[in-house]
């Protein structure tokens, strides 16, 4: 819904600021089989300006822009594609891990700058791509595995994945409750059983940080609040999808918040919060981007109820939501949020141990090649705690700090006898 409304863009008629975009990029990894397909082609359909492309079917070309050569003219036009044509609007791309690297990489510029740079057949320009992102994707494997980072399980660019604003994982795990709900609807569905359905709906609960991660938010929750009442709410009807497209369409083109000041300190306060207790030797996962994206999360709240300042109430719904995200994106197998885990790679710390091992070992016999048996015997030398040397080698190939080179062999790339080696010449 945030998505959908949008923030205020900042300094767009400035040429000597920086632009800011107000656009809130949203990106849903699960299982198959829970409904994100469905979820996209319904916020496309709403969407004052929505596109749904699928993503094992598109090019690059498709995703951004094309140069195309009239037949009659023989000169050469622009052929806008998905992130042009939803300028101003939602472009919804299912299938977001089908997607080649190239491809992916195509949008880095449109999601962050948005705008589209080309340089084709002598023809260079810029366009406009003011467009919010909503994608989904499956995991590698078909299952999500809280074992790997999101990086890992999608086999997506940290550089490309940092540009979303919210990550929400989806795990099909088995409720007795949610799944005779499911299965009423579905029988109904095939019965032609047309009796109306209780008004009684169940949100999963919202996992928090512990409690020195808290800001003080209102004891009445957003997930409770959004939860339907059995009694109160037994006659309670959805807005029309035509009345639901002109309100947002009212909402983005007339509604322009700004943060108020109780708002603001709730949001540097959660933010400052956030830094404290991020710093680790492995990096900090959390930046300025997301304090801008708490704002912009903050000024969309602010436009569904049609308000022109941001409330301290928005703020604090905006923190449950981002709460939400990064206990998505940084919890563990164990249910622990581990902040080392934002560079992309699970157990990042047992991974440079290894590659500082295998650098030192590489300047003592001065090759670059090592034998998997040998790897495994200096994982052993230096008491390496992974369960599987194995997975952690892949992720270190996937990651481009070694290379496979068939045959149990394996290059590194990071020694220093890899780059002062001669190149042979024919």
């Amino acid at each position: 819904t945030l998505a959908l409304f949008g923030a205020v863009q900042k300094h767009s008629m400035d040429q000597n600021k920086v632009p800011i975009r107000g656009d809130i990029h949203v990106i849903i990894v699960g299982d198959p089989g829970l409904g994100k397909s469905q979820l996209l082609k319904a916020a496309a359909s709403v969407s004052p300006r929505g596109i749904y492309v699928c993503g094992n079917t598109t090019t690059n070309a498709g995703l951004t822009v094309a140069v195309v050569k009239d037949s009659m003219t023989n000169d050469y036009a622009f052929e806008a594609g998905a992130m042009v044509l939803a300028d101003r609007g939602l472009c919804c791309i299912d299938e977001f891990d089908k997607m080649s690297a190239e491809y992916q990489q195509s949008l880095l510029e449109a999601m962050e700058q948005q705008c589209v740079s080309v340089a084709k057949a002598g023809l260079v320009a810029s366009l406009s791509a003011r467009t919010s992102v909503l994608a989904a994707a499956n995991p590698v494997g078909g299952h999500y595995d809280r074992g790997k980072t999101v990086n890992e399980n999608l086999k997506m660019n940290a550089a490309l994945l940092s540009r979303f604003d919210l990550v929400f994982i989806l795990l099909d795990q088995p409720d007795l409750f949610l799944d005779k709900r499911v299965s009423d609807h579905i029988m109904a569905l095939h019965t032609n059983d047309r009796s109306p359905c209780s008004s009684n709906k169940r949100l999963r609960t919202v996992p928090q940080f512990n409690g020195s991660m808290g800001i003080g938010i209102d004891e009445k929750k957003l997930a409770s609040r959004l939860r339907l009442h059995p009694e109160k709410d037994r006659d309670f009807v959805p807005l029309p999808e035509p009345l639901l497209r002109k309100y947002i369409s009212y909402a983005r083109s007339y509604v322009t918040p700004r943060v108020s000041e109780p708002a603001a300190v709730v949001l540097r306060k959660y933010y400052l919060n956030l830094r404290a207790h991020s710093t680790c030797s492995d990096g900090t996962p959390i930046t300025a981007r997301q304090l801008e994206s708490l704002v912009r999360l903050a000024e969309a709240r602010a436009r569904v109820d049609l308000r022109e300042e941001v409330t301290e109430q928005d703020a604090n719904d905006v923190v449950e939501i981002m709460n939400e995200s990064l206990y998505d994106k940084y919890v563990d197998e164990h249910g622990c949020v581990d902040y080392a885990r934002s560079g992309g790679m699970s157990q990042q710390k047992e991974a440079k141990r290894l590659m500082s091992a295998l650098n030192k070992q590489s300047e003592l016999q001065q090759k670059d090649q090592f034998s998997r048996a040998e790897i495994r015997s200096l994982a052993d030398k230096i008491s390496l705690q992974v369960p599987d040397l194995d997975d952690i080698m892949e992720r270190l190939n996937s990651a481009g700090f070694i290379v496979h080179k068939g045959q149990n062999i394996y290059q590194i790339l990071t020694s220093s006898c890899s780059r002062t080696q001669p190149t042979r010449s024919r």
